[in-house]
């Protein structure tokens, strides 16, 4: 076996502060925040004299985290469109169990969070919805029934 464990997923955004607001609505807290530069950086990334601020949130029960990372070198590069569609090519969505789907909706819409489609039900199962947040990132949200 290859891979022990998901350790994090990484979302690259404009302004850290609505992203971490958007995470904390869904109950996500800052495990830790720095600033990261230097050769080693810059050898991972393939780029020369990056300087990034990470901010790493962990979920409630500790095993999930995300780690948000602006770039104040090199600046950041927009892709087109800006808002891509549901069927654009690349990583897709993070989806995260909620308590209460129709609560965490009106919570994130309250900061600016926009909701793709509609809330669905799938069987008898799960309630679903995408939504979309602070630099396009996109979340699935599913309520176990």
């Amino acid at each position: 076996m290859t891979i022990k464990r998901l350790d994090h997923i990484s979302v690259v955004v404009e302004n850290l502060a609505p992203a971490i607001a958007f995470f904390t609505v869904l109950g996500m807290t800052i495990e830790g925040e720095m600033p990261v530069e230097g050769p080693w950086v810059d050898r991972v990334n393939g780029m020369k004299d990056v300087q990034v601020d990470i901010v790493m949130m962990k979920t409630p029960d500790g095993n999930g985290k995300l780690e948000l990372t602006k770039f104040r070198h090199p600046k950041l590069v927009k892709i087109e469109p800006t808002i891509a569609p549901p069927n654009a090519l690349g990583l897709r969505s993070v989806m995260f169990t909620v308590e209460s789907i129709d609560d965490t909706v009106a919570r994130l819409r309250a900061i600016g969070a926009e909701l793709i489609g509609e809330v669905a039900q799938y069987k008898d199962l799960y309630r679903l919805c995408y939504m979309r947040g602070p630099a396009g990132i996109i979340v699935a949200l599913a309520e176990e029934l």
